[in-house]
């Protein structure tokens, strides 16, 4: 195997595949990139197992190919020497079957390579339907939600975010028992089948690293223990977690005695003042109380003091209510949020508290409040 590319072409691709290589690797080969040259292009394969990320540089896109062949590189050296090379155009020759030469006009890098004969067979083969979105939203939809999952392995589902396709809606769900997110997509086209996974949280994550906000289409093959997008030239293959996850669509209820409307800047930054007394405590609780059409935020510290934060609202009733929460829990729902205005809905200092935008649906957070007596 011998050729030519350009540096940000190659080190744009690695930096992608190289996101399935675990640390935490057993197998001596999937510690590997597996680089695979023919005359329609290069394929760069990294996987642990669990993940495995292909991406594909088509032949227009590599300057000079010699010859062609298939080498495992070691992918705990590759980027470092890529991103290190001063020059716009690497070369690559592999000497002696397991040995590979990376050069420039002025370095030149000598690395032992793994056998590719003891590279596992990965099927990354997509299913004849699929589900389309655009790369925006999907990316969207992750932000939104993946910040509620468990980072709890006790309970490995809730470390997962749980897809369920109907039709023509898709409901993305991740909680961890003390706060929830849901969104809910309408899919251009019905998908044929009901749909129902869990998906590993770390891995959607590096999924999200590497889409852009474009609107640039993503497939979704879903399979029975796998689920498989593909996006661009990029193929990511993740397994998804065994069992069945919560019903959660009971947790949300359906009538609220409470509603109150609020500018999201004023109640994100009244928040993030009242929370500063409580940093450095676990469950950073601030209390909340509703009165006429103010809104009074406040914290306590014995070792350092107390502080009160009021911010002007709308409500719906003259009822006051008190309730207690966490303060960061409710600024990381608040952020996924991009209208002027939020709704929260609550009925006692017991019960659930739930986030809407005044404009948009398709959105729910729900945070359970902390009893402070």
């Amino acid at each position: 195997m011998k050729f030519s590319i350009k540096k940000n072409i190659i080190l744009e691709q690695l930096t992608n595949v190289s996101k399935a290589i675990s640390p935490r690797n057993i197998i001596p080969i999937l510690n590997g990139i597996k680089f695979d040259l023919n005359e329609s292009g290069l394929s760069l394969t990294a996987s642990d197992s669990n993940l495995t990320i292909k991406s594909f540089i088509p032949v227009t896109d590599i300057e000079a190919i010699e010859s062609e062949g298939t080498i495992i590189i070691q992918s705990k050296y590759i980027l470092d020497i890529i991103k290190k090379l001063p020059s716009d155009i690497i070369h690559f020759e592999v000497i002696d079957n397991l040995k590979i030469v990376i050069y420039t006009e002025t370095s030149q890098y000598n690395l032992n390579c793994l056998n590719s004969s003891d590279y596992p067979q990965i099927e990354l083969v997509g299913q004849e339907s699929f589900i389309t979105l655009k790369s925006l939203d999907l990316k969207k939809m992750i932000k939104q939600t993946i910040f509620a999952i468990s980072t709890q392995e006790s309970r490995p589902l809730l470390t997962g975010i749980n897809i369920k396709v109907n039709g023509d809606v898709l409901e993305c769900v991740a909680t961890d028992s003390y706060r929830l997110a849901k969104k809910t997509l309408q899919l251009a086209e019905p998908y044929v089948e009901s749909v129902d996974i869990v998906i590993p949280g770390k891995n959607i994550n590096e999924l999200d690293k590497i889409m852009q906000e474009e609107e640039e289409n993503v497939e979704i093959h879903v399979f029975t223990n796998k689920i498989m997008f593909k996006y661009k030239n990029i193929l990511f293959q993740s397994n998804l977690l065994n069992g069945q996850y919560p019903n959660t669509s009971n947790f949300i209820p359906k009538e609220f005695v409470h509603i109150i409307n609020a500018n999201l800047n004023d109640y994100y930054a009244s928040i993030d003042r009242a929370a500063l007394l409580t940093q450095s405590k676990d469950k950073n609780i601030v209390k909340m109380e509703a009165k006429s059409n103010e809104l009074c935020v406040s914290s306590f510290a014995s070792e350092i003091g107390k502080v009160e934060d009021k911010i002007t609202v709308e409500r719906n009733c003259d009822e006051d209510i008190a309730i207690s929460f966490s303060a960061k829990y409710m600024m990381d729902a608040l952020k996924t949020f991009e209208d002027d205005v939020i709704i929260l809905f609550m009925n006692s200092d017991s019960k659930p508290i739930v986030l809407k935008s005044a404009t948009d649906e398709s959105l729910i957070q729900l945070i359970l409040p902390i009893k402070t007596y």
